[in-house]
């Protein structure tokens, strides 16, 4: 679970890019490209909170230690990020699981299958 300290927009982006020894404007390149969204405050002043600093340090490694283009970088952002999705609807199908053979509903040795749009979730209870 994250903290409010850590997701708090408190950072300028000069004290971004000299904690993460960037140029600004890679800061601003990396938001026209959509990898990163900083908050604003009311004059336009980008904010950054420590949540979007490790973000951007994920880019950075992508970037330089892998040799990661742009627009990999954001394929794969967009990837862990329906990975982590996909993660949780399953611990959330798992408890659903375990709620139903708790009442008996549902024979343990059974999967429960989901009919998801035009695929199927199959959940097996180990």
């Amino acid at each position: 679970m994250e903290t409010k300290a850590y997701t708090e927009p408190v950072y300028l982006i000069s004290a971004v890019a000299e904690i993460l020894s960037i140029h600004p404007q890679t800061l601003r390149q990396y938001e026209r490209e959509g990898l990163i969204k900083p908050s604003r405050t009311n004059g336009k002043i980008r904010l950054y909170s420590q949540k979007d600093i490790d973000h951007i340090k994920t880019v950075l490694t992508l970037t330089r230690e892998m040799g990661i283009n742009l627009a990999g970088v954001d394929l794969i952002l967009q990837l862990n990020e329906r990975i982590e999705k996909l993660e949780s609807e399953i611990e959330g199908y798992k408890g659903k699981i375990k709620d139903l053979n708790r009442f008996g509903v549902v024979p343990s040795s059974k999967a429960l299958v989901i009919k998801k749009s035009s695929y199927d979730v199959v959940i097996i209870k180990e």
